[in-house]
C-alpha cells in the first residue's frame, strides 16, 4: 500500500477519539517487526526515525529508503515521522526521504528561544508539506535531560502551551505530563488532570512520549483526554534484546538471533495496536 501522512492518521484518530501508535525504528528488524504487526492486525500505525538513530546509521538515506520499501509493502495504513530533530540540515532532508512529518525538539532551550527556532523550523517544513510536532516542558530520559524532568515546574504549563502553540503553528504538541523515555518498566504516573486541562486549552493534538514506562491502562485513559500520538520505542527494544540473549549462545548465525529479535517485537507491536480502537 502507498504510505499515507502522519497528518491523515492523526485526524483519523482524532475524530474517533482515540490515538495513533508511532514506534522507533532503529534497525531494519525494527521496521520490519512494525509492519508485520500493522498487517497482521490491520491497524495503522507510524514509523518514526530519530536523528540519532540517523546518526547511528551514518545519516539519514539507508535506513529511511529500507524503512519507507517495507512500510510500502504493507497492506495497512503507515507513514513516516523524522523524530527529535535540532539538525536543520537533517530536516530539510525529510521530504525527499519521504516523511510526511517531523518533531522539532527545541524543548531544552529557554521558552523564548524554543519559540523562536520552533516557528522558524516550522515555517520552512510548512512550505515543504511536512505537518510538524513540537515540545514544551520536558519529557525525562534523554541523555541532555534535566535531573528534576520529573518535577511539576518541568510539566507542561496549559496557558503556556496554548500561547506557544499560537506562537509557533504547530500541528501536534508533546507535553510533559509525567512519562519519561527509557523506562524499561511501566512504572510512570501520569497526571491526567493536568493532561486535560492542557487539551482544553490547546487546539492541537497532544503527544505521549515515554510510552514504554506508561501502564497501559494510563495510556488508554490518555487518549480520552487527547492524548492522540502515542511514542514507543524502549518495549520494542527490551524485548529485542530480550529474545536475542537467548538464542544468541545457540547460533553463530546472526540472522537467526536477529529473526527472534524481530518476531518478539512484532509480538509486542501487534498487542500494543490491538490496545487503541482504530481510527
Amino acid at each position: 500500500m502507498a504510505l499515507v501522512t502522519t497528518a491523515q492518521l492523526i485526524a483519523a484518530a482524532r475524530a474517533c477519539g482515540t490515538g495513533v501508535l508511532a514506534f522507533n525504528v532503529i534497525t531494519i528488524e525494527h521496521a520490519q517487526a512494525i509492519a508485520a504487526a500493522a498487517g497482521r492486525t490491520g491497524r495503522p500505525a507510524i514509523l518514526q526515525i530519530s536523528q540519532n538513530a540517523a546518526r547511528y546509521h551514518g545519516g539519514l538515506s539507508a535506513i529511511a529508503a529500507a524503512t519507507r520499501d517495507i512500510a510500502q509493502r504493507c497492506p495497512a495504513r503507515l507513514s513516516l515521522h523524522l523524530d527529535h530533530v535540532d539538525d536543520l540540515d537533517l530536516l530539510r532532508q525529510a521530504p525527499a526521504a519521504g516523511f510526511s512529518s517531523v518533531m522539532v525538539d527545541a524543548s531544552r532551550l529557554p521558552y523564548a528561544a524554543n519559540v523562536t527556532t520552533t516557528r522558524d523550523a516550522t515555517a520552512w517544513a510548512h512550505g515543504h508539506g511536512l505537518w510538524v510536532e513540537a515540545e514544551l516542558g520536558y519529557v525525562g530520559g534523554k541523555p541532555d535531560a534535566p535531573a528534576n524532568a520529573h518535577a511539576a515546574g518541568v510539566r507542561t504549563d496549559p496557558q503556556e502551551a496554548a500561547r506557544y502553540v499560537a506562537e509557533t503553528d504547530v500541528d501536534a504538541l508533546a507535553v510533559a505530563v509525567g512519562s519519561s523515555h527509557a523506562m524499561a518498566e511501566r512504572t510512570a504516573a501520569l497526571d491526567l488532570d493536568l493532561l486535560a486541562a492542557i487539551r482544553d486549552a490547546v487546539p492541537v493534538p497532544l503527544v505521549l512520549h515515554g510510552s514504554s514506562g506508561v501502564p497501559l491502562e494510563q495510556i488508554r485513559a490518555a487518549t480520552g483526554r487527547g492524548m492522540t500520538k502515542i511514542n514507543v520505542g524502549t518495549a520494542l527494544n527490551v524485548a529485542f534484546t530480550d529474545a536475542v540473549r537467548v538464542a544468541l549462545p545457540a547460533t553463530a548465525d546472526p540472522r537467526r538471533y536477529l529473526a527472534a529479535g524481530r518476531e518478539a517485537m512484532t509480538g509486542v507491536v501487534s498487542r500494543l495496536l490491538e490496545l487503541l480502537e482504530a481510527p
